[in-house]
């Protein structure tokens, strides 16, 4: 998967996407909005059971209180973590549906530096051009036919397009 001006490249197609509210980053900050430029390979599949199928063989559900660690103070930042969690976080099972279907990166991981940024996922957008908090964002149908053709370890690649 390649991002490019016009969307994200995979498999001689292009599909629209949004990325992060603050654009391309070389120098990824944690809450910086940021999606960090480089080549991140596909480490998991999440999804969420009560609203679809399992994609893949691969897919591991999210459960209630599921968690994504976004503390650079915690041990376990940049970690899925469980409830009760007293560091910050992000819920991973939501009422709307941006994380019924997520591609983890192995963005600042496994051993998280802290204050990089935590996890950059694959998921899905709110609505065309609306940003991320430094994710890839596509729609829903496009999301879930990437994730059927994808495995473990795929790449996706951020370059410069700031230029």
């Amino acid at each position: 998967m390649v991002l490019t001006p016009t969307g994200l490249r995979f498999g001689g197609r292009i599909y629209p996407c949004a990325i992060g509210r603050g654009g391309l980053a070389a120098d990824k900050r944690e809450g910086d909005g940021a999606t960090p430029l480089g080549v991140h390979r596909i480490v998991g599949l999440l999804y969420r059971p009560d609203r679809m199928a399992r994609p893949t063989d691969w897919a591991v559900p999210i459960r209630p209180g599921d968690l994504w660690s976004d503390d650079p103070r915690e041990e376990d930042y940049n970690m899925m973590v469980r409830a009760p969690y007293p560091g910050s976080h992000e819920a991973l099972r939501r009422a709307d549906p941006l994380y019924d279907l997520v591609l983890v990166t192995d963005w600042n991981w496994p051993r998280a530096v802290a204050g990089r940024g935590s996890c950059i996922f694959v998921h899905q957008w709110r609505r065309p051009g609306y940003p991320t908090a430094g994710c890839v964002a596509l729609r829903r149908d496009h999301l879930r036919g990437l994730a059927r053709r994808i495995v473990h370890g795929t790449r996706l690649i951020v370059p410069d397009l700031r230029r």
